[in-house]
């Protein structure tokens, strides 16, 4: 037993400098265990290592000897999560290309700006883009094929990747490590679009640094699945929730539905012990559980308080477990825990999960990273971590600003053709400006407190981070969503000096219950003076907004700050 878990451990933890032998070895090490998953009208649509890889090369040969693609060409993505998309990722590699995931979130005009930008040759789509995609075609004179994950009906201008050649064999292109593999773009809409270069070192880099905390991550549990719920356009999902996931030979499983009720249907069926998720998610899971304890009876709300209560001095997450077995029966008996990463983590979400006995590890990244800096895996007590850097990975902080600078083989090579912008971030020297204000602490934990461009200046010079206003008022269950930021005063004495604004939409709860605006927000205003309280009187907002709608978001449920200052007429 003792030999085979050492060996497993061998597999997960090796080293490589060569992505062409990485992708063959794990398909080799793995090649019967189910890879990749996902619940279709018909059933489940599953795919061995073995499969994905026959499938990859298939795409691949089709790129080379039919196609004629020549190395470094770009291919762009334009597909729901799935795992199609993965072996067209895959291709990628295998052909020489460079792969340009895109947000299906994007508008037209949006996807234009971007494609135009990075000039893809191939377009490759989900049945629900076909339409999309011949629109693009006509826009961007560079794109040349457009290549469907799902068989073609009806339409000359695009080759389904079931009509390809079984021809699994070739002789495929190897790049330099300092080769581009994928063009992140962080921003599609007006004005210059911003890819991130990441190259094949960085790649290897975040897949080598994983490796070496597997065991930190899960020890002795035996985690064999996880449920992918983002977009895989986005380097968190693509780097962790998918390149690491498989390079620990573990299989993902996506499903097409947000829904919490089809979420837990899916980690029933599949024994779901893992996820990479957004803190949005793990709030919403939250509510959903609090809710469901506030519509039971007396006996068990009493339970589960006291329980949760105990839960706090009781160290053992078995223990925990069993108290909690039938909130844990519900996720399938089996889950573990999750990576949360993408936006900062409310510490009172970490902790209702951490006291069910449920794992909540902390991370923090950038694009410009690819993605990730470090996790927290090792510092349970302080769930407001986000650990220490990864093993390549050096950080410090700048002296004078508070920012935190980072330096390391996973830094991006540069933003794509936007050298002056790259020179802006990256310091002659290597050191990468992540824009975030952190503190370092004596066992070299990173804490981040707030964003430089956020950052609101009061008329006494005092400064406020709104991701510490935000944490404070989102911790009651009145509030469904806060976003807060400053606005300059344009007159008097203080002109161009900022003060502090709250939006506010209200739990659905009280949505129902107060029809009438002005009621509701005199009760969301008083709940906010009662909880900004716990501030100190400078950091308290002066002007809060009540709003019914839903504050718009990124694809990974950031709220989107500029947005929705943008959209108040006090501004």
């Amino acid at each position: 037993m003792k030999e085979q878990e050492s060996l497993k451990y061998k597999k997960q933890e090796r080293i490589y400098k060569n992505i062409l032998l990485f992708m063959e070895e794990k398909t080799d090490d793995y090649k019967d265990n189910i890879a990749l998953g996902i619940k279709t009208s018909k059933g489940w649509n599953e795919f061995t290592f073995e499969q994905i890889g026959k499938l990859s090369r298939k795409i691949a040969n089709y790129f080379i000897n039919e196609l004629k693609i020549l190395k470094g060409e770009r291919l762009a993505v334009l597909s729901e999560s799935r795992p199609e998309f993965g072996a067209a990722v895959f291709a990628s590699v295998l052909s020489g290309m460079i792969t340009v995931p895109l947000d299906i979130k994007l508008t037209k005009y949006e996807l234009i700006s971007i494609l135009s930008d990075c000039n893809p040759s191939v377009l490759v789509v989900s049945k629900a883009f076909i339409e999309t995609a011949k629109e693009l075609k006509k826009e961007i004179a560079s794109i040349k094929y457009i290549i469907s994950l799902d068989d073609v009906i009806d339409c000359d201008e695009a080759v389904s990747i079931n009509s390809f050649e079984n021809n699994t064999e070739g002789k495929w292109r190897h790049r330099s490590a300092k080769s581009t593999a994928l063009i992140i773009y962080t921003s599609g809409t007006t004005g210059a679009p911003k890819g991130v270069e990441i190259s094949f070192e960085n790649m290897l880099t975040q897949l080598n640094d994983m490796a070496i905390l597997y065991r930190k991550f899960f020890g002795r549990h035996n985690v064999a699945s996880i449920l992918s719920i983002l977009p895989m356009n986005h380097l968190f999902e693509l780097t962790v929730g998918f390149s690491v996931i498989l390079s620990w030979g573990l299989s993902v499983y996506y499903t097409k539905s947000l829904k919490p009720k089809d979420i837990l249907g899916i980690m029933q069926e599949k024994n779901i012990n893992f996820m990479i998720v957004v803190p949005a998610f793990l709030k919403l899971l939250k509510s959903g559980i609090e809710s469901e304890i506030k519509n039971s009876n007396i006996l068990v709300k009493t339970v589960f308080h006291t329980m949760m209560f105990a839960a706090k001095f009781i160290p053992f997450y078995s223990i925990r477990k069993l108290m909690f077995s039938k909130i844990h029966k519900k996720f399938g008996g089996n889950f573990y825990g999750c990576i949360s990463g993408g936006a900062p983590l409310d510490v009172h979400v970490g902790e209702f999960f951490e006291r069910m006995g449920i794992r909540v590890f902390q991370g923090y990244g950038l694009t410009e990273t690819s993605p990730v800096v470090c996790v927290n895996y090792d510092k349970k007590g302080d769930i407001a971590s986000v650990g220490r850097p990864l093993a390549s990975v050096q950080a410090k902080i700048d002296s004078q600003t508070g920012e935190l600078l980072l330096k390391g083989p996973s830094v991006m090579k540069g933003y794509y053709k936007r050298p002056e912008l790259t020179s802006e971030v990256i310091t002659k020297d290597g050191w990468l400006h992540t824009g975030d204000i952190a503190n370092i602490d004596k066992d070299g934990h990173i804490h981040i407190t707030g964003r430089i461009k956020n950052m609101i200046v009061l008329s006494g010079g005092k400064k406020v981070f709104p991701e510490e206003v935000e944490s404070v008022l989102a911790q009651s269950e009145k509030f469904s969503e806060v976003c807060v930021f400053g606005t300059s005063r344009t007159t008097g004495a203080k002109e161009g000096t900022e003060d502090i604004v709250a939006v506010i939409v209200p739990s659905s709860e009280l949505l129902e219950q107060y029809p009438d605006d002005k009621i509701l927000s005199q009760i969301i205003r008083q709940e906010a003076k009662i909880y900004s309280l716990h501030l100190a009187p400078y950091k308290r907002p002066v002007n809060i907004v009540v709003q019914r709608t839903p504050l718009p978001k990124t694809t990974t449920r950031k709220i989107k700050r500029k947005e929705v200052k943008d959209s108040l007429s006090l501004v």
